[in-house]
């Protein structure tokens, strides 16, 4: 990962870089772009954060949700290596996004929205919901590329043919549960899986220093002798299973 706080692929100005866990628990830093409520991550960024991250950076989002002042640019460049960014598609199970990658794999750009599609913060309206926000409203933004939206003829956009999605009180209720209880999973150690792991290591690494002792006895004409080591295993085990 580049330490280096890009400019953002859209307005061109500084990043604000943040501070988030990956899931083995070690720093890594993304570069958040409040004007364009848009993300940088670095190669494979998005899926390196730990659930506790994901629920940490969606608060973060939230709580900035008012601050846009660009709208997101139709070309963009990656903050890299200056290669124009290439414009897809990913789907998920809530929905289908817009994302913009780097052609020399340096990263991706992501918009809020798309965001929080890919991690399942929103849900896809059904027809009788975007019937009754036909009555009220005559356009939407859509959640994944933005462009504006005649609801009043179209069912999806028209644009990227992506269904139209909302942030879902439900929707958000659900995903903050999946990722703490994946979080408490993470960072809770289960002491059996911890003894089984430090057997194993043991068992390995006396199988090792046994086959050392055999090739050397071998070159001297000595004789093997007990293997202490392995014989502790099973008091080893016993201790951290009492």
């Amino acid at each position: 990962m580049l330490n280096t706080v890009p400019h953002c692929p859209s307005c061109r100005l500084p990043m604000k870089a943040h501070r988030f866990r990956n899931h083995g628990g070690d720093d890594m830093e993304l570069d958040i772009c409040w004007s364009c409520q848009g993300i940088w991550f670095d190669t494979f960024e998005n899926l390196q954060l730990s659930p506790g991250s994901v629920n940490d950076l969606f608060k973060l989002l939230h709580a900035h949700r008012d601050e846009m002042q660009h709208p997101v640019a139709n070309v963009m460049a990656c903050p890299r290596c200056s290669r124009k960014l290439d414009k897809g598609f990913d789907l998920v199970r809530s929905g289908r996004y817009m994302t913009y990658r780097c052609p020399e794999k340096h990263g991706r750009y992501s918009s809020f929205s798309s965001f929080m599609v890919e991690k399942g913060f929103v849900r896809q309206m059904t027809a009788a919901e975007i019937a009754d926000l036909a009555k009220r409203v005559g356009a939407i933004y859509c959640t994944s590329c933005g462009a504006p939206v005649d609801i009043r003829k179209d069912h999806a956009c028209p644009h990227c043919r992506s269904a139209f999605s909302l942030l879902d009180p439900d929707a958000v209720e659900n995903a903050l549960k999946g990722y703490q209880q994946a979080e408490a999973k993470r960072t809770t150690r289960d002491p059996m899986m911890m003894a089984d792991a430090i057997v194993e290591s043991e068992r390995t690494r006396a199988r090792a220093e046994r086959q050392q002792r055999i090739e050397t006895a071998r070159d001297t004409g000595g004789l093997d002798v007990a293997d202490l080591l392995v014989a502790g295993v099973g008091l080893v085990w016993r201790v951290l299973t009492r």
